[in-house]
């Protein structure tokens, strides 16, 4: 079975590695930087699926349901937590 929160877990340190801090002090990355990366594309079988769980979690926050390569490459991926 996957781990989900270790997955989370991945997650978020990509997120961090790949993003950049706003105003605010929240790291936000784009969809399509995140899918684009080969370390993610390694690390996570369905990045689409974990982006729903830790936006499920309250994690990670973007807008819409579900993100597709190339229509939402543009989408904000925000982290909620520190």
């Amino acid at each position: 079975t996957m781990n989900v929160e270790h997955e989370i877990s991945l997650l978020v340190e990509e997120i961090r590695r790949l993003g950049t801090k706003n105003a605010d002090g929240k790291v936000s990355v784009k969809f399509g930087v995140l899918f684009a990366d080969e370390k993610c594309a390694n690390l996570f079988e369905a990045l689409v699926g974990t982006l729903k769980a830790a936006k499920r979690r309250k994690i990670v926050t973007y807008q819409g349901e579900l993100l597709l390569q190339g229509v939402h490459d543009h989408v904000d991926i925000m982290l909620l937590q520190d």
